[in-house]
């Protein structure tokens, strides 16, 4: 008996053992067992994946000293790519250009932090010895409410029945320099700085090297080219929201020192460095900044309503910044949901405090940006349908199964 010859062009499908189907099985129940298959691999996925999401938090909060240096690190590494790919493209040296890197963000940070830190320290050392002042501007307030003071006095009296000891202070005098200030700070504080600015300058070096191994490396054309557009558009990203924040915010600061300025506030640019740096965390920040404001009107001046006028004037400048000038310059390419932002700032706060305030919305773009590349899982899919956790990506379409 002559063999059967097959089209040319075509294979022999493989047998149903190949499939993992047992040989012999109708067609129909071997959809059954392939959707079966999947939904079992999905769920242990998804498993793994909440299991993994639970934990982490509290690997990341429990870690801190080493992650969170290492996470700012790699978010400044990666915002100070385009300057390094500057001076790549003009023939500087790899690691010399990482080097002028660090150097160029170490004297911004000290010279903003000298401008900050050191007049902060000096400012409210003082407060102790304004709490009069600020008593006396804040009295036309409290005579508004004296029934409900009076009633808190007798409530406090009936719990509070022993004299609260109070604490006694010591003045300190406040670090000259940057250099001092680290100096009496914690010797952990420092190997932290050391290597952040390490793992910085290593990541900067290898950074051309490392991104074409990463892209050559891939098996397909294809491949190589999504690799690309997604280390292209992470570093676009975090460069260009940085960037264009630290100059809002920067122009901020500046016109808010001016104005407290011409109102005869001590201190303006130290002033408008603090506006400047609470105004990197969305919402929250310029209401803490507003705050302090407000206290360092009350140790300032004698009246109550000039004093309440430096944190309106900042409040008022904060609010025309939010809601016309950063829209206009942003635009949409950049535009983030305020319910991811605010769950960010939660979850980052609550791992690592302010520092962490400090990187939700660089590490939000971050994630969005290898999510939208990557593709989001389908969990509502998976959970409410008959599919699997990646919603079919990158596969035929599924056959429906057959009606009993």
């Amino acid at each position: 008996m002559a063999d059967r010859i097959e089209p040319a062009g075509t294979e022999p499908p493989p047998p149903d053992s190949m499939l993992g189907v047992p040989a012999g099985v109708e067609p129909s129940e071997a959809v059954r067992i392939a959707m079966r298959r999947d939904r079992l691999l999905a769920a242990l996925t998804l498993t793994a994946g909440v299991g993994l999401a639970l934990a982490m938090p509290f690997a990341l909060k429990e870690g801190a000293e080493f992650f969170l240096p290492l996470t700012t690190a790699l978010v400044i590494a990666v915002a100070l790519v385009p300057v390094l790919e500057w001076l790549e493209r003009r023939r500087v040296p790899s690691a010399l250009a990482s080097l002028m890197c660090i150097l160029f963000f170490l004297v911004v940070a000290n010279v903003a932090l000298a401008a900050i830190v050191v007049p902060a320290t000096d400012f409210f050392r003082l407060l102790p010895s304004r709490i009069g002042r600020i008593q006396e501007n804040l009295a036309p307030l409290l005579d508004l409410y004296s029934n409900l003071e009076s009633y808190a006095n007798r409530a406090l009296r009936q719990v509070a029945t022993a004299p609260i000891r109070q604490p006694s202070t010591t003045a300190v005098a406040p670090p000259s320099s940057i250099l001092e200030l680290a100096a009496t700070s914690a010797p952990a504080v420092i190997v932290q700085f050391l290597f952040g600015v390490l793992i910085v300058f290593f990541f900067l070096s290898g950074w051309t090297r490392m991104r074409r191994s990463t892209i050559t490396g891939r098996t397909s054309f294809d491949g190589a080219m999504a690799t690309a557009r997604v280390i292209q558009d992470v570093v676009d990203d975090v460069s260009a929201y940085l960037g264009t924040i630290t100059v809002i915010n920067v122009s901020l600061g500046i016109v808010t020192g001016v104005a407290l300025w011409a109102l005869g506030m001590p201190y303006p640019a130290m002033w408008g460095g603090i506006v400047a740096l609470f105004n990197y965390v969305p919402y929250f920040g310029p209401v803490i900044a507003a705050f302090l404001l407000a206290v360092g009107g009350l140790m300032t001046f004698a009246d109550i309503w000039t004093a309440l006028l430096p944190p309106v004037i900042m409040y008022v400048l904060h609010l025309v910044e939010a809601n016309a000038i950063t829209p206009f310059i942003v635009g949409h390419r950049l535009t983030i949901s305020p319910l991811l932002i605010l769950i960010s700032l939660s979850f980052w706060g609550w791992v690592w405090g302010t520092l962490g305030a400090l990187l939700a919305v660089p590490l939000l773009i971050i994630l969005q940006t290898i999510l939208g590349a990557a593709g989001k899982p389908d969990i509502a899919g998976f959970l409410f349908e008959h599919g699997t956790l990646m919603g079919g990506r990158g596969r035929g379409p599924r056959p429906s199964p057959p009606s009993a």
